[in-house]
């Protein structure tokens, strides 16, 4: 029997290896959104910035009801463009500024989902990040040839039923491995 790895990693987990230290890369997790000969963006779906979903709501003059929803945490999605904001959701729905990345996920950049989602009317599983993580051509598979990153398909569990700190390990778990047991150095036979 013959695998063979796929062409594209979109839709998939990139999970940060113990020897990945730079922030905010550092026992990351990130959704790849894209990934083609082009290159790749992703959104790190388990690191943390100093904004709640309120604070971005208010700042965009909209009020959000629900406290629990203006409590939830915003994200930090990686280095690239921190000051604009991406809903990563499962329902696709119709919004203004929509990327379909496969059957399961949707990024959306637009004003009207973060309306809607005020409203109560928006995605019911969905994350806010700033910014992004973006490689050039080739270079997402350097860093993979270098055992910087672990894939896995990407899993909803991991993203909306899991605490922030459980998923690192939560996603490695996703291929059968523990990430503290694994090394911080990597060697080729």
């Amino acid at each position: 029997m013959s695998t063979t790895a796929p062409s594209t990693l979109t839709g998939h987990f990139l999970i940060a290896m113990p020897n990945l230290a730079d922030p905010p890369f550092s026992r990351g997790v990130a959704l790849l959104c894209q990934h083609d000969e082009d290159g790749a963006v992703g959104l790190l779906v388990n690191q943390l910035s100093e904004y709640r979903f309120g604070d971005v709501l208010a700042q965009m003059k909209l009020e959000c009801m629900d406290s629990e929803l203006a409590d939830a945490p915003v994200l930090i999605g990686g280095p690239v463009q921190q000051e604009r904001g991406f809903v990563l959701h499962r329902e696709p729905g119709d919004w203004d500024s929509s990327y379909r990345i496969n059957t399961d996920w949707s990024v959306t950049t637009s004003r009207d989902i973060l309306v809607a989602m005020a409203a109560g009317e928006g995605p019911r599983q969905a994350i806010m990040v700033l910014g992004y993580a973006g490689w050039d051509a080739g270079q997402l598979e350097q860093e993979l040839m270098a055992n910087a990153w672990l894939t896995a398909e990407a899993c909803g569990r991991v993203v909306f039923d899991t605490p922030l700190e459980e998923r690192w390990s939560a996603a490695a778990g996703l291929v059968g491995v523990d990430p503290r047991q694994l090394s911080g150095y990597a060697g080729h036979a």
